[in-house]
């Protein structure tokens, strides 16, 4: 029979991680809670630049905060609140009226300060070029050896 040694410090890191995961899970679901519909996005690479597109059906763009950093995208969204005398007209609703903050980390740099955003069928678009850095360009190399 072999003789194992406890070590208590083994025990209470593996406690404190776990306590770690589980209060970050918290922390997440309360932050998550007020911003509970997050809408879809679609990111592509088009060589020279990425495009980002977020499905907002019913938002109108006065409606939306877009920040663009180098290396992110966040979008918040916020519907107004509907005034008394319009709640009295409805005798039944399933529209949600949410706000939301969605943030995308971008996979390359991007020139922030030449973006273009179009907001066409509730379908935003933003035109994101890449720095000159990440933008893949063909070298053509000469094997001639005759130089």
């Amino acid at each position: 029979m072999a003789i194992v040694h406890w070590n208590p410090e083994n025990e209470m890191e593996v406690l404190r991680i776990q306590f770690d995961r589980i209060f970050q899970d918290i922390t997440d679901w309360t932050t998550s809670a007020s911003y509970s519909w997050q809408p879809p996005v679609e990111l592509r690479d088009e060589g020279d630049k990425l495009v980002l597109r977020i499905q907002l059906p019913g938002w109108e763009a006065k409606h939306l905060d877009i920040s663009v950093m180098r290396e992110a995208v966040v979008i918040k969204g916020e519907y107004p609140e509907l005034t008394e005398a319009e709640q009295k007209k409805i005798y039944y609703s399933e529209f949600r009226y949410p706000r939301f903050q969605r943030g995308i980390k971008l996979p390359a740099p991007v020139r922030n300060n030449q973006v273009e955003a179009e907001f066409t069928n509730g379908i935003l678009s933003l035109h994101l070029p890449k720095v000159e850095e990440v933008i893949n360009r063909v070298v053509k190399v000469n094997l001639d050896s005759t130089n």
